[in-house]
């Protein structure tokens, strides 16, 4: 025997007997390598007999009778027959390498029943479900027919092979830790996933399941582990495809913002569907308009909406938002479009027409090397909105008739939220057209006050802020919000508007005119024809307040809960504690008036409640004293401040602030007189009034404001009650006001020919630009305005 005999004859004595197994191993030549001691003692031959001899010298012809169950037939040293139930498994040696060990035990120490047999046959040739057998240092010893093909590599090549050795890209680690804890507790792992591309399919991740349970031998020794697998991959995608069908229903049109709903549309569908998503809209889908029924003489115009990529070291899309993003004519995007049918491209090469019938998308999807793409048209309707772009780029493998099943629900759900969003665009736009068109472009510029309004759309269309020119050089400023959303409350918005315009022409006190607009508002429930609805007007509120810069006093009244801040030149800031009356057209007591006197350079910040939308009342008006404390700002700069800082972007509501710095009326520029109630004061009135135009240089002006005092002293002399009082005020214009304390009003006569008197008003009207009747509280004034010529 030579040395190599010599060595192998003692290492084949260190194979272990596994339970008192007798074990051959034999090489890949067939030649034994390794013999157990219990083979020694099953065969009667020492280890040193039979290492280095072919395993083929071990087997005998069976005797004539048989040896009942016995797999093979091996000859004993004593030339008799041993039959002996046979196990042979795959083995990697340290020494020897890859190896077969032979496990023997003689035929009649065990009857294994027929059915166990079939079974085992079954489990390691037939059975659909992938069998691999570990040994307790989770080396790979034996596998079935299923489980052939289905792990990364072959699995004859990890024979001997831990899993992390054999086969590291399916999620090997993660099965080694769970193998570990099964040997460690004897409790079966049940169905935990694994995943690879297995050498049958390398296009497409598999998923498996799979379950390992510990194997012990009659005596409870841990002899290794079976990991039984199952290829779920189909049911998994099917699992994958519905969860995101029912996580798109969720994500996918939570807003009316069409360019949000794109980005959502892009947010599911990648990474878990494609490498890359593009959503070109439409542009009448972007402006609210209606949609076009075929492609106009540019072709379809599309603006990229959307656009997101698994890529971070450059754009998502070839085209950022926002960006015109049409595509070429002969391109096969186009015929998509038109036939509104989706396109699944599976196979993506260089010379494919979708590289070439588009050289800037091509030059893209060759650089990332796309390899499959979709094109699905975004329909509603029977209407195109748009086309969605899906693309893969990675090892994934191409799309499925089943990706593209996906990608038409996705753009499907997409598509209706779109052209929701699109009506509600066209719908807001129509909205703000009304109520821009119903609201002041040039408001009025009285001299008594330096006002600025800003009012912020949301499409709801109510509020509103007014600056009315009142006679006497007073001023209105009114804030006011009607209750709902659309066409109907902006139509209402306009139609309180214009009668509170027509009440404050009247002349009459804040609450006479807020009583009167809420009988509009009441008249206007009684026109709806239904007691059971609210008219739209039904709930409004409305601040109206007139200041007086000859007084400088403020009067107000207010419907429902509208704000006023009141900051004092010295820095102070107040919010007047109101008294608040009922919303208009909602049963409360009347409504009352307050008053106010402010100093000069006051500043008055009226507000309906959507300035304040994203604040409580007490944090609201913290932040308005804020801003206003110690500002020097100019009523326009201070009135967008308000706004930009105190309104959330997209707010839920409309919002009016109006911002009025006040500016008493010069002293010099007011002259008031007492008369007597005698026929003889007329004389003195109009000698007071031709001295003080002539102080004022309105020469010009004295035959008509003469004239206009003498009928109208005369009519209080003759007509009223006593005192009489005469007051001219020179702003921008010329009035001339003569009070009494009598409440009948004066009307406009027109006198025939024949009549001697009875002309008196008709000829103040004549020469005055407008005049009317103003009730105090107690008396009345009859007033006549004048406008001063340009050289006045």
């Amino acid at each position: 025997m030579n040395g190599s005999e010599v060595g192998s004859t003692q290492a084949a004595t260190s194979l272990p007997d596994a339970g008192g197994q007798a074990s051959l191993l034999v090489d890949g030549a067939g030649v034994v390598v390794r013999w157990s001691r219990a083979a020694e003692e099953l065969l009667g031959r020492p280890a040193r007999w039979g290492v280095g001899r072919p395993v083929t010298e071990l087997f005998a012809e069976a005797p004539t009778g048989g040896l009942g169950a016995a797999d093979t037939v091996l000859r004993h040293r004593d030339g008799h027959a041993v039959g002996c139930r046979m196990r042979v498994c795959a083995e990697r040696d340290p020494l020897f390498g890859a190896c077969w060990r032979m496990d023997l035990w003689p035929a009649g120490s065990e009857a294994v029943p027929a059915v166990d047999r079939a079974l085992l046959e079954a489990l390691f040739t037939r059975s659909p479900i992938g069998l691999f057998v570990l040994d307790p240092q989770l080396r790979l010893t034996r596998y079935n027919a299923a489980a052939q093909g289905m792990q990364g590599t072959r699995v004859t090549e990890g024979i001997g092979l831990r899993p992390t050795e054999a086969w590291p890209d399916f999620s090997s680690e993660m099965a080694e830790r769970v193998m570990a804890e099964v040997l460690k507790t004897g409790e079966p792992a049940i169905a935990f996933e694994k995943r690879g591309r297995p050498p049958g399919d390398p296009e497409h991740e598999h998923v498996y399941s799979a379950s390992v349970f510990r194997l012990q031998d009659p005596d409870g020794c841990v002899i290794g582990l079976a990991d039984t697998v199952v290829d779920v991959s189909d049911r998994h995608r099917a699992q994958e495809r519905l969860a995101l069908v029912a996580e798109a229903g969720s994500r996918i049109g939570t807003t009316l913002d069409v360019l949000r709903t794109a980005q959502e549309l892009t947010e599911v569908a990648v990474p878990r569907l494609a490498d890359s998503v593009s959503v070109d809209l439409l542009e009448p889908v972007l402006a609210g308009q209606e949609l076009p029924q075929g492609p106009g003489e540019t072709g379809w115009a599309l603006q990229r909406a959307a656009c997101r990529s698994t890529r971070t070291d450059a754009a998502p899309g070839v085209y950022a938002v926002g960006e015109p993003s049409g595509y070429p004519d002969s391109a096969a995007a186009m015929r998509v479009l038109a036939e509104r049918s989706p396109c699944l491209v599976r196979t993506v090469d260089e010379d494919s027409a979708w590289i070439h019938d588009d050289m800037v998308r091509g030059r893209r999807m060759l650089e990332e090397r796309i390899h499959s793409l979709m094109m699905v048209p975004l329909v509603a309707h029977e209407s195109v909105l748009g086309l969605v772009a899906f693309y893969r780029r990675s090892a994934r493998g191409p799309f499925e008739d089943e990706d593209l099943t996906l990608a038409q629900d996705l753009a499907g759900r997409t598509a209706v939220a779109l052209d929701n969003g699109r009506r509600f665009v066209r719908e807001r736009n129509a909205v703000l057209s009304l109520q821009r068109g119903m609201l002041p472009q040039d408001p009025p510029a009285p001299h008594s006050v330096r006002t600025a309004h800003h009012v912020v759309h949301s499409g709801a269309g109510g509020d509103w802020a007014d600056v009315i020119a009142l006679p006497g050089a007073r001023v209105g400023l009114v804030t006011g919000s009607a209750p709902g959303r659309g066409m109907r409350t902006a139509a209402t918005m306009g139609r309180l508007r214009t009668a509170l315009h027509i009440l404050a022409a009247l002349d009459l006190a804040p609450d006479e005119v807020m009583a009167r607009l809420d009988d509009v508002v009441h008249q206007m429930d009684a026109e709806s024809g239904d007691p059971e609805t609210d008219s739209p007007a039904a709930g409004a509120t409305c601040l109206y307040l007139v200041y007086n810069p000859v007084t400088s006093r403020c009067v107000m009244t207010t419907a429902g809960r509208p704000g006023l801040a009141v900051a004092l030149p010295d820095g102070t800031v107040t919010f007047p504690d109101l008294p608040t009356g009922s919303p208009l057209g909602r049963s409360g007591p009347a409504f009352s008036k307050f008053e106010l006197t402010v100093p000069d350079q006051t500043r008055l910040v009226l507000y309906t409640a959507g300035l304040l939308q994203a604040f409580g009342a007490d944090g609201g008006h913290a932040e308005v004293t804020r801003m206003l404390t110690g500002s020097r700002q100019p009523p326009q700069d201070l009135c967008l401040s308000l706004a930009e800082t105190l309104i959330p972007v997209d707010p839920p509501q409309d919002a009016a602030v109006l911002v009025a710095c006040t500016r008493a009326l010069d002293p010099t520029h007011v002259a008031t007189w007492s008369l007597p109630s005698v026929p003889a004061a007329v004389a003195t009135a109009r000698a007071l009034a031709a001295g003080q135009l002539s102080a004022w240089a309105l020469e010009d002006e004295a035959f008509a404001t003469e004239l206009i005092v003498s009928e109208l002293v005369t009519n209080a002399i003759r007509y009223a009650e006593p005192p009489v009082r005469l007051r001219l005020i020179h702003d921008r214009t010329l009035t001339c006001e003569v009070s009494d304390s009598s409440s009948a009003a004066p009307h406009l006569r027109h006198a025939r020919t024949t009549d001697e008197g009875g002309r008196g008003l008709l000829l103040v009207s004549q020469f005055a630009q407008r005049w009317g009747t103003r009730y105090e509280d107690r008396g009345k004034t009859i007033w006549a305005e004048q406008q001063l010529t340009p050289a006045a």
